[in-house]
Parts: C-alpha cells; structure tokens; sequence
C-alpha cells in the first residue's frame, strides 16, 4: 500500500512539469513576439487578419493585431496581456514591449540550457530591469509643453510606419492642437477628443473641429439648419409622454373622453416644449426619444432638437458647451444651458452630421479623418490614437528620448559596465538582459533590408564614443543624430515597455507547472494528443490563431 502512486488528478486533467513546462511557456511566448516582429519600425510590414465571419483586418499595430488573434494558448495570452498595459498606459511602443519579452525568454532559454536556475534568472532580470529604469531618466531630454516642434515631432515619429506618411506634417499639427485644448490642470484626457472616421476624400482633407460633431441630424425637416449664440439644452431622458410606474388600463366609455385622453397627452408634450423654450434654450440633445407631436411644438418654437444622442457625446457636449444634463425637462433652467456660436447640420461625404462649434475655450474637440477607404482610414484612425498618446504622456512628463534604436543600444552598453559589478550566476542574466535589448535596433534593420550585425557594430561604436542619441536611419541605414532629426519617444514609453515586459517575462519562467484541467485537457488531446503549446509543439495552443490570421503572413 505505502508504495502506491497517489492520484490527485482527474482522469482528464493533463500535467507539464519542470524543463518541459518552460520550455512550453518560453515556445508561446517567442511565437507571440515573432508574430508581430515584422511590423516594428518606419519600414515594418502590415499583417492581414480574417476573423470566422470574413472581416479584414490590415494592420501593424502591435496591441490591434494581438487582440484580433484567436490566441488561446494562457502563457501566450500572458505576453499580449504585456501589449494591452503598454496600449493603456502610455497608448504606443505595444511592439517594442512584446518585442523585448519574446526575447527575455529567448535568451533565458540558452541560460536555463546551462542550468541556471529561473529564480536566479529572475532576480538578474529585475536588478536589469531596475538599472535600466534608471539609466534611461539620465539620457532622458527635458520638453516644454509649449515646445510645439518638439510635441509635432513626437506625433509624427508615433505615426511612422502606419500608411499615414503623406499626410504626417498635418496629422502631427492637429493631434498637437487637439491634445492642448483639452488640456487641463488634472492633465490631459484623450476621451475628450472625438475622432470622427469618413470614408471619402484624402487624408490631407482631415480637419480638427474646436467643438463636437453629432453622428445624427435634425429629428423634424420643420426646424432650422442653422443657429448662431446658441443656448445648448442637454436632457438625460425621454421628451415622450410620461408612463405609469404600475400597469394601469384605462376604460373609455365614449368618443369624448378619448378626444380628452389624447388632448391631454398633447397638452403634456405642448408643455415640455414649452418649457424649453421659456429657458431659452435653442438646441436640444436628447438621450432617449422625442414624440412626434413634440417635435412638432419643438420645430414651431424654432428650436432644433436631437435624438439618441450617445452619453459618451453627451459627455463631450457638456465640456465643451458648458451645458449640464438634466434628466427631466421639469428641472431645466436657464443655468443648466451651455452655449455654442453656431449649431448647424451639415453634410460630410453624404452623411448628415450635427456640429457644435465656436464654444468658448473648447474643452472638448472632435477630429475628422478622411481616408479612400474604410481599411485605411481605420489604420490612419490608429495611427492617430496613438499619436493623441504619445503627446499626452509628453505633456504629462516632460520628458523624452532620442529613437531610432537608441536608447536601448545606450542601455545594452550600461548594462553590461553594471555587470562587472554584479555577483553570483544573475551577472549571466544582466548581460542576457543586455543583449535582449538591442533586439529592437537589430530589428529596425532587419525589417529595413539592412545588415543587422554592421548596423548593430556601427550603432555600438557611436555610443561608445559618447553620442547618446545615435539611432538608425531606416531609411538611408545610416547611423544618425536622432535628437537633430526630430526624432522621439517619450521616457514613459520606454520605462513602461521595459518594465511590463520584464515582469511578463519573470512570470512565465517561474513556473515550472503547468495543469490544464477537465475539458480543457480533452479538447487539446481530441486535436493533437498532447496540451496546448505541449513539449516540442511550440504554438500548439494557438491553434486558433492559424484560422484567425487567414491570410496574415
């Protein structure tokens, strides 16, 4: 009896351990970084994703592409989890996260090899990390929110690579005007800048409209296109007649007292439209509906009136009208309107829009994007989303750092002059973490057609002798002054990028089990006789991925 194995387990769970466990998790989390290596860079290439249903998706946004995968490997999901921090946090850089940890576990997998222990690797990797952090706030160049050169600059270098190229000067210039109008002494909120996508025309028609633009028209032909010194009325609620809280039925006996039920719903709606137009309001946002007989009293008062109007528009309404919502037209009053020099509906590619312009000291904004098509006008979309971030985290810090590979070839050498100083096998780590990083220049110039090992020489030889702004230029592959070039990231940017890709990469190596209980394991052995991303399979629990991606590589 004592000799007999004790099973824990159920039948259908499935057990990875020890080497073959990190070597499982290293294999996803490689595949990941892989996927999306390509795209890194001015010269990187876009991925076409086709999801079960046929939408086309055409794209080198790391965070985009990553969440358009059907990844159903955990450690892989792990790694875009590291896309999806950078997105949220800092809104740019989500390839050179997931770029820098795919190779963090690649260069521990050739430590683990030699047999040093993941936990001393670990530690290496956090010290390295901590090290790196610091170095980059010494290099880090000081930014003016009012060095607007400098801000347009960013903008542009956040867009490059990202079919936005011949219109960049004037993206750069609006995503700059838009972030300081919504600036504020709380900082900057990039929800208060609307983007508004229209499929027709160049990009060079792109505009930034210092108010909010309504994605809906008029609700009566009867009521004015245009008003100008509008006084804004914004109602959270229905302009309908009132129901009861309880069911209730009404018994009619004869016609006269049906005529007076209706005229009495009548008189209800005539005084809600009253009541606007005793405040003074002109325009009016409605959330829910409007009756058709009140827009009918509405459209006699010459007010005009909108419907189903999205809380988040409602929001940027608020702001930059200075309009309060009130959610019952009983409650209005003359303080609760905001104002707008002009409200009109005007046509734009053939749709009907609302727009709310000529507001005082605008606090909310709204950016129109043209583009021939809907893919590029979705790929310019996020191009300038983050652009918007990019600039905001400038404004926010204050400070930036050259591009172009960089810092990551000033961080490599500062690494390594910190290992020598290092003690025990987490040297070995350092100096791993030293080389993970130069990942990204060699990746510019793989992705450029140039020679990865020359470009990587030269960029050493011009940071050894001092030039902490030497990047590649992907274009010429000469070695540069990226600070002379315009060319910037913010600090944060970098930091965030290091710092969650360190973490990822920590993670996925201290475990050294891996269980995939009840159905899970089933399903995975019904496909391929072993755990998702098993021993040797790599990208076996991506499966889904293959069918997402369709036509991607």
């Amino acid at each position: 009896m004592g000799n007999q194995p004790l099973i824990v387990l159920s039948e259908e769970s499935q057990r990875t351990s020890g080497k073959d466990a990190q070597s499982m998790n290293i294999q996803a989390g490689k595949a990941v970084a892989e996927s999306v290596r390509t795209t890194l860079g001015p010269k990187g290439m876009d991925k076409m994703l086709v999801d079960s249903t046929g939408n086309v998706v055409v794209t080198n946004d790391g965070v985009t592409l990553l969440s358009e995968m059907d990844i159903d490997h955990p450690a892989a999901d792990m790694i875009v989890e590291v896309a999806e921090t950078q997105e949220d946090e800092v809104g740019d850089g989500t390839t050179s996260a997931v770029v820098v940890a795919g190779e963090l576990l690649s260069q521990a997998e050739d430590l683990l090899d030699q047999d040093i222990h993941a936990t001393t690797l670990a530690q290496g990797y956090r010290e390295a990390a901590e090290q790196a952090t610091e170095a980059l706030e010494e290099i880090a160049i000081d930014v003016d929110e009012d060095d607007t050169d400098v801000l347009e600059q960013i903008a542009a270098t956040a867009m490059t690579g990202k079919g936005a190229e011949s219109a960049k000067d004037l993206l750069s210039e609006l995503v700059v005007d838009a972030v300081r109008a919504v600036a504020d002494d709380d900082g900057v909120d990039t929800d208060n800048i609307k983007v508004e996508k229209v499929v027709g025309g160049s990009i060079e028609n792109s505009e930034l409209v210092e108010g909010v633009i309504v994605d809906k028209e008029r609700v009566s032909e009867n009521m004015p296109y245009f008003t100008e010194d509008a006084n804004v009325a914004i109602i959270d609620g229905d302009l309908e007649v009132k129901e009861t809280e309880i069911d209730a039925e009404v018994n009619v006996t004869d016609p006269d007292q049906l005529e007076q039920f209706l005229e009495q719903e009548e008189a209800q709606l005539r005084e809600m439209a009253e009541q606007i137009a005793d405040v003074g309001a002109d325009v009016v946002f409605v959330d829910g509906g409007i009756d058709d007989m009140a827009q009918h009293y509405l459209a006699q008062e010459g007010i005009i009136a909108v419907r189903r109007v999205k809380s988040s528009d409602q929001t940027q309404l608020a702001r930059a009208t200075g309009a309060r919502p009130v959610s019952n037209v009983d409650d209005l009053t003359e303080d609760d309107l905001g104002f707008a020099g002009s409200v009109a509906q005007k046509e734009i590619a053939g749709d009907q829009r609302i727009f709310v312009e000529d507001v005082d000291d605008a606090k909310a904004v709204t950016l129109i994007l043209r583009g021939g098509t809907e893919h590029v006008i979705d790929e310019i979309d996020r191009a300038i989303e983050d652009s918007l971030g990019v600039v905001r985290t400038t404004i926010e810090d204050g400070k930036v750092l050259a591009g172009g590979g960089a810092p990551e070839i000033d961080l490599s050498l500062a690494l390594r002059d910190y290992a020598d100083s290092v003690g025990g096998r987490e040297q070995l780590a350092v100096e791993a973490f030293a080389d993970a990083l130069e990942v990204i220049p060699r990746t510019l110039a793989e992705n450029a057609g140039l020679d990865p090992i020359d470009s990587l020489v030269e960029l050493r030889s011009a940071h050894d002798g001092g030039d902490t702004a030497a990047g590649l230029d992907a274009y010429t592959g000469d070695t540069i002054d990226m600070d002379a070039e315009g060319v910037y990231e913010p600090l944060r940017v970098k930091t965030q990028a290091i710092e969650s890709a360190t973490e990822a990469a920590v993670m996925l190596l201290r475990i050294d089990d891996v269980i995939a209980a009840g159905d899970l394991a089933v399903e995975d052995n019904d496909d391929d006789e072993e755990m998702p991303g098993g021993p040797g399979g790599g990208m076996g629990g991506m499966g889904g991925m293959g069918g997402g991606m369709g036509g991607m590589m």
